[in-house]
């Protein structure tokens, strides 16, 4: 095709845009333009499949709504083109530069071309299966909101800052990809391969991850609140800093049904509902914030890194149960068991882990004190400023390099307790015994 012709049927296809007489839509199906310089040109709605832009430049093209299946774009300069609608199914589109690209609600599935005598790359016909191949690609900055990538091949590609959310990338091969600060909220990547990499700062909120492989991948800082990991393998993944709070809605049915049963239970002063039986169960990084779950039974229940800020735990069985790393600032622990329980860096500032004055069944306060139970507890380095221990049983707790500054320790027991290296500024601590 000499630029003559390709000048002419770009002119055309202007016209044809805006309704004009002698308009005709652009078709440069199979078309060899492999290096072309076509910055700005205007392609919208265009028909391209399988066209050769290998090494062109299209900075700021009008690529809406075209037709690019299985189109070669390898190393191609689509810097802030407009890809909206685009079908990019099956196109190769390897080292391409898509930095500040508007991808939103593109086709990037696999594709079939199918080629006729002289065409495919063996000069015979036949039909040619791919999916899209987005391999180095440079994606920084770019809108894929709501885009379909699933099945295609990102390895090393780079999206850095890029807006994904809502994208279905479910199959999709992210090896070693840099997804620094990325914005895949709401995104589909079911059985994506996530392996390696860099999604540090990333929002990864109510993102569906059922059977990722995020092996060995950097989520530091990331925001996966409410996001599915069900069957996810994050062996080795670096999840420092990372938000990974989930939904009770993303919990197996069973869970569910507890809690639902549960906050029937104490809504009802116990005339319906069931009190909640959690015993050993996988509660990890569960928001619970501000719930009420008092009188559950929560024995060896791993609560790591949940979220239960204001809730209510009282006269909870929580003894042998994992809470390192939560976040149970104001949370009320009275006359709850947790004796042997995890807290180390669990965040306590505020909570209640007092006693509790028991009432008789006319509802009077009968003057026994049921207290916290924390013997043998450990809570290495957990933050317990301000913290009501007051009548708390804390013998033999490791409560090494615990912050517990401004902490109500008063008439709490402490025989055996480990308090080496704990900042206990400003806290009102027990009398000390009389040996004798």
């Amino acid at each position: 095709m000499t630029p003559h012709e390709l000048v002419a049927i770009l002119d055309k296809h202007e016209r044809w845009l805006q309704r004009k007489a002698g308009g005709h839509r652009a078709n440069l199906s199979m078309a060899d333009l492999e290096g072309a310089n076509l910055n700005n040109v205007i392609l919208e709605q265009g028909k391209l499949s399988g066209v050769r832009l290998n090494h062109a430049s299209l900075v700021n093209a009008n690529l809406s709504h075209a037709d690019l299946f299985s189109a070669h774009l390898q190393k191609t300069d689509l810097t802030g083109a407009n890809l909206f609608r685009a079908d990019l199914r099956g196109a190769h589109l390897r080292g391409a530069k898509l930095k500040k690209a508007v991808l939103r609600e593109a086709d990037f599935r696999g594709g079939a071309l199918l080629y006729t005598p002289g065409q495919g790359s063996s000069g015979r016909s036949g039909l040619n299966v791919l999916r899209a191949d987005l391999r180095d690609a440079d994606m920084d900055d770019a809108s894929l909101r709501n885009a379909n990538l699933s099945g295609a091949d990102l390895t090393d590609a780079t999206l850095t800052g890029a807006d994904a959310s809502g994208a279905l990338l479910s199959g999709a091969c992210l090896l070693r990809a840099a997804l620094r600060n990325v914005d895949l909220s709401n995104a589909d990547l079911r059985g994506s391969n996530l392996t390696g990499t860099n999604m540090s700062g990333a929002v990864l909120r109510d993102a569906d991850l059922s059977g990722a492989m995020l092996t060995g991948a950097n989520l530091r800082n990331a925001d996966l609140n409410g996001a599915k990991l069900e069957g996810a393998d994050m062996v080795g993944a670096d999840t420092t800093g990372a938000n990974m709070t989930r939904r009770a809605d993303n919990f197996p049915m069973k869970i569910q049904a507890s809690l639902q049963n549960h906050y029937a239970w104490i809504n009802s002063n116990g005339q319906s509902g069931v009190r909640a039986d959690l015993v050993g169960a996988d509660l990890t990084h569960i928001d619970l914030q501000g719930v009420n779950l008092s009188g559950a039974d929560l024995r060896g229940s791993n609560l790591t890194g949940a979220n239960l800020a204001d809730a209510l735990f009282i006269m909870c069985d929580l003894s042998n149960a994992l809470l390192q790393d939560s976040n149970c600032v104001g949370a009320v622990f009275d006359g709850a068991n947790l004796r042997g329980a995890n807290l180390n860096g669990a965040r306590l500032d505020g909570a209640g882990m007092a006693w509790v004055d028991i009432k008789g069944a006319d509802g009077r306060p009968t003057g026994r004190l049921w207290p916290a139970n924390l013997t043998s507890a450990s809570v290495v380095g957990a933050s317990m400023q301000r913290t009501n221990l007051r009548g708390a049983n804390l013998s033999g707790a490791d409560m090494r390099q615990a912050d517990l500054r401004g902490a109500i320790l008063s008439d709490a027991m402490l025989r055996d307790a480990d308090l080496t290296g704990a900042n206990t500024a400003g806290a009102s601590m027990p009398m000390e015994e009389d040996e004798d």
